[in-house]
């Protein structure tokens, strides 16, 4: 972890640490609204700006368990991924359909979310150990 030396850029991190927490709060209640993504920039950010909170979010009991796994490379459930590329799909296809108007825009984008939910695959996947009955 490496703290910014301007104080600017430490205001700013940790403002938009705050908010990629605050998105990730709406996105437990939230179906549609990722939780992983946002928390893993707030990780970034709060790395990048504040030891302090880049502890409390590594320790948070809602959040704390994505950010150390991500750091130590242990990748995410498959429960995860599948929820996160639902997700993907669902929304990427509401927006390409009722939003985006130019057909090679909507190309682009759903270009965008198939290499997107690709990517979230690839990830590592952590296999989560079960207690024998």
């Amino acid at each position: 972890m490496t703290v910014s030396n301007s104080r600017a850029v430490r205001v700013v991190f940790r403002a938009l640490g705050f908010l990629s927490v605050g998105v990730a709060f709406i996105g437990i209640a939230v179906p549609l609204i990722p939780t992983v993504g946002p928390v893993l920039l707030a990780a970034f950010f709060f790395s990048k700006s504040s030891e302090r909170f880049d502890r409390w979010l590594a320790d948070n009991r809602y959040f704390g368990t994505i950010v150390q796994d991500w750091r130590a490379g242990r990748g995410f459930t498959v429960r995860a991924k599948v929820t996160a590329i639902a997700a993907i799909a669902l929304t990427f296809t509401i927006s390409a359909v009722f939003v985006l108007g130019h057909v090679a825009v909507r190309v682009g984008f759903i270009t965008f979310a198939a290499g997107l939910a690709i990517y979230i695959w690839q990830l590592p996947t952590k296999h989560t150990v079960t207690e024998p009955l």
